[in-house]
């Protein structure tokens, strides 16, 4: 779902490198966890929707933990 998103775009997702590394800070965490909320909508495939599920748990971990960080760890 996230190689779906433009990386022009204001969204945080669209950032997520998937050959490299990408890092977010809480606020970043927070702005990623309202966008993971509408590709859930838009998400047809269960096993798409399970792992939006699990990404959306740990930006709320990293949201609600001041001076952390959510490391997306890229191919």
């Amino acid at each position: 779902m996230l190689s779906t998103l433009d990386r022009h775009d204001s969204g945080k997702l669209g950032w997520v490198d998937p050959y490299g590394d990408t890092l977010f800070n809480e606020q970043e965490a927070q702005v990623a966890r309202q966008e993971v909320a509408t590709l859930a909508r838009e998400c047809a495939d269960d096993q798409q929707k399970a792992a939006l599920v699990d990404l959306a748990e740990l930006l709320e971990v990293c949201t609600a933990t001041p001076g952390s960080y959510l490391w997306f760890i890229g191919d």
